[in-house]
Parts: structure tokens; sequence; C-alpha cells
């Protein structure tokens, strides 16, 4: 099974190379501002899954693939163009039942299909994950979310009746500026008890016009991590494998602004190992993957750190010397920058500073420059 977070994206969280240049050669103008990235929404996820190396979009997922077959491969180079100019902050009834996620406009009228083998987040209820909604264009404003009532039914069209709102965020942190792979981001506390699958709807009201942008993310309830199925050739109801973390938890509010934290992304594109054998102290690895994508001046890496000892760490920092003038391409994801380059230092964040003894966890980044010819020696240290 392949998950979006083992291929290269911001993230999404974020395809951020193969983006760039589908935008490039998209066959017509992309006019869009942001949809959410994790959990991902069909768009963007069908976007991820179909995008090829000449830029072309021919999805492997049955429902991308016939979405593009209704409505072309244009909706996917906007991915992040699903809006309403006149929505004025309007719900229930201005968009029609059975066209919430299409934002009720024919060229995303595709994505509205009553199906379950749409790309899937894999996530637990009553946790706490870190939202991330790209910023393509950035605008004040609040995000309303809403999450599908128990018993709702996948296979019937997506109605206002079928949701219910359990979280806001007004003009939360950025990870970076607009115009180009970065993300609104905010801390959401899921609600208790759901089970199996549900859409989270999330209705973006900017507070300066009457534009509202529109996402529908399809999630599954399963005791997943932030794991994706369904894209490049994944099963979409294989199990997860892998977690995208959230963030300290918070308490859920009417509305809200939140603080900023570190920027996490998740990618689209298998990973080649490229690692000396791992080295530390005190039980602590650390062993360095080079991500098979690379662009011009960037290159995507990885770093899993394990407990080889018997003791429970309580804490990690892993260090290295870049020798050819690497830097990073915003925060890693899945650890915490405490080290500037050459001399990099990354340490763990809240989720993952415990591992028991035999146990692992990763982290991920984008980084500018040319990918070293031969892996960085890595250093892991524990308090």
């Amino acid at each position: 099974m392949a998950t979006l977070s083992r291929r290269a994206l911001p993230a999404a969280v974020a395809a951020v190379a193969a983006l760039a240049a589908a935008v490039l050669v998209a066959p017509g103008p992309a006019r869009a501002h942001g949809v959410a990235l994790v959990p991902g929404s069909r768009t963007y996820l069908c976007y991820v899954d179909g995008l090829r190396a000449n830029g072309q979009i021919i999805p492997t997922n049955p429902a991308c693939a016939d979405a593009v077959a209704q409505g072309g491969q244009q909706p996917l180079y906007d991915w992040f163009g699903v809006l309403r100019s006149d929505a004025g902050g309007r719900t229930t009834g201005f968009i029609p039942d059975g066209q919430i996620c299409g934002g009720g406009t024919t060229k995303y009228a595709a994505y509205n299909a009553a199906r379950t083998d749409w790309p899937t987040t894999h996530l637990t209820a009553g946790s706490t994950i870190q939202l991330h909604y790209s910023n393509w264009a950035a605008h004040p404003g609040t995000f309303h979310m809403y999450i599908t009532k128990d018993g709702w039914n996948p296979l019937t069209p997506l109605a206002w009746g079928d949701l219910e709102p359990f979280w806001s965020a007004t003009d939360p942190p950025q990870s970076g500026g607009p115009g180009g792979f970065n993300y609104y981001y905010w801390d959401t506390t899921l609600p208790a008890g759901k089970t199996g699958r549900h859409i989270l709807y999330i209705q973006w009201v900017r507070s300066d016009s009457q534009e509202n942008f529109f996402s529908c993310s399809d999630v599954v309830f399963d005791g997943g991590h932030g794991e994706v199925t369904g894209v490049g050739g994944s099963q979409p109801s294989a199990s997860p494998s892998r977690s995208v973390p959230g963030s300290p938890s918070v308490s859920p509010s009417a509305s809200r602004s939140v603080s900023p934290s570190p920027s996490r992304s998740v990618s689209p594109s298998p990973s080649r190992s490229s690692s000396p054998p791992p080295t530390g102290g005190g039980g602590c690895t650390a062993t360095w993957k080079t991500n098979d994508i690379s662009w011009a001046g960037h290159f995507q890496g990885e770093v899993t750190v394990k407990n080889n000892g018997s003791p429970t760490l309580n804490g990690w920092t892993v260090r290295w010397t870049y020798t050819g003038g690497q830097g990073f391409d915003g925060a890693p994801w899945n650890g915490t920058l405490t080290g500037q380059p050459p001399n990099v230092a990354v340490t763990n964040v809240d989720w993952n500073r415990v591992l028991g003894p035999g146990a692992s966890t990763s982290f991920g980044f984008n980084a500018t420059g040319t990918a070293p010819a031969t892996a960085p020696a890595l250093t892991c240290t524990s308090p």
C-alpha cells in the first residue's frame, strides 16, 4: 500500500515542485485561492494522484479518473479554486444539496459524486490534529468546519442536513506567504465517537468580500493518524501505515484565533534509501533517506530515529553538517528545527518525544540545494 506521506508533497503539506511545473503548463489560467491540504480535499488529492512528470493529470484512483473523464483536467490544475464570489457566508440552501463539494459550480460538479473510493485520510475520533488549508491567495476570514452526522450514507449525495458544525478558526497563522505552496494552519479536536467513513467539510468565509471557498475531505475514523490511501495506486480502503501528527491539544470554541506551531507537510513520491549505518549514543540512532523527487535547486529528505536501547527515551535530537550549502525550504514536519545549516539540529515534537525500546519515528523536510551524493553523518542524542 502506498500512502501520501510516503511520497514527496504540503503539507502538504505538498507535491511542491511538481505542482509548480504543472501550474506553469496548465492549459488555462488558475483562478483559485485554497482548499484543505490536511486532511486533503478531493480536488487536491486527485491532483496529487494524477500528476505526471510531463505535467499531464492522469489519475489512478477510479473516482478521480472518472471525475477527469467527466470534467477534464483543468479543475485539478485549479485544485485550489472551489469558490463562489457571491456566497457572502451563506450556507444551508445557498449551494443546493448534492452540489456541496463542488461549490455549486459546473466546473467542479464531478467532485460531488457519492462514492466510497475517493482518496481517504485515516483519523482517530476525539484526537487533535493540525489542519492545513492552502493560502494560494491570502484573505482575512473564518474557516467553518463541519462533519457528517452519525449514520450518514456515503453513497448518497451530500446534503446540508447531513452536516453538523464542530469547529472554527479565525485568521489563523500561515506557514509562509501566499502565491506558493504555503498554508494556513490551526489545531482542531475532532468529534468524539465517530466511526467509519465521513466527510470533513470546510467553508472559508472571507471577511473582506462576498467570496467564499469550499472543501470536502473524505475521511475514515478507524484509529488512523493522518495516513492517506487511494493515491498513487494504493487502495482507498487499506489500513493506515503512517502518521501525520496533530499538535498539542486545544479546546474548541465557536470562533478562535490560534497560535503558530511548527509547519508540517506530506508528500506524494516514493523514497530511496541513501544512508550509512545509523549512528548515535545512548541507544538513539538516526538513518537518512533522500526521497525520489528533486527539482531545480531543491530536494526532499527523511530521517528515521530509533531507540535501540532498553530504557525509554524521553526526547531526542539529530544533528548533521551540510557541506554543499544546502538549507531548508520551510520547517521540517514531525520535528523542530533547533540548529540552522550548515550545522543542523532537529529535535522531537511533543507527539514523538517518547520512544520505548525498539520504537522509531521519522521526520521529513523540503530542502534547498542539491541532495548530498553521500548522506551526511548523523548523530542522535537524548537527554
